[in-house]
């Protein structure tokens, strides 16, 4: 996480942020995945059910690679300075373009579209995201997410 100037965050429109590393999607933790949704559909649990689909084999959930933007925000985010906390607003869209098959590596894209101050310390941050399939022509998802940043406005800081 990039720690950045009001200012900076406000100018950030448009620019590309660090792609992260590489992440491997496992059977645990779609199992584990599975167990916290209850959705245990077979395609994602049964590696040997899943082995007769033309999946070949187990698939994470959709909102499973999709629940990865926390994490991969980490590495791509800037974060304003003051913030005292950041808050998951929503998605304008998302489409689940390829599966993301048992043992395959991940890792997030992100652009930053519009950065709003919406009231005095309040960021909204509208990022698009490309979650890329490695080896894949096709991502594995794309999004357009929006999150926002809160500044303790007590304390006053530079902008």
């Amino acid at each position: 996480m990039q720690i950045v100037s009001q200012d900076d965050l406000l100018a950030s429109a448009g620019k590309a942020l660090p792609v992260t590393d590489w992440f491997t999607i496992t059977q645990s933790q779609i199992d584990c995945f599975a167990d916290c949704t209850h959705d245990h559909q077979f395609i994602h649990v049964d590696p040997d059910k899943a082995a007769q689909t033309p999946f070949g084999g187990t698939i994470a959930h959709g909102f499973l690679s999709l629940s990865m933007l926390s994490y991969f925000a980490q590495s791509f985010g800037l974060q304003v300075k003051g913030a005292v906390m950041g808050i998951n607003y929503g998605l304008n869209k998302v489409r689940f373009i390829t599966p993301v098959k048992v043992d395959s590596r991940i890792r997030c894209h992100a652009t930053v579209v519009d950065v709003n101050e919406h009231k005095p310390g309040q960021f909204f941050v509208t990022y698009d995201i490309t979650i890329e399939l490695e080896g894949s022509d096709k991502p594995a998802l794309i999004a357009q997410w929006i999150g926002v940043q809160v500044t303790d406005t007590n304390n006053k800081q530079e902008r």
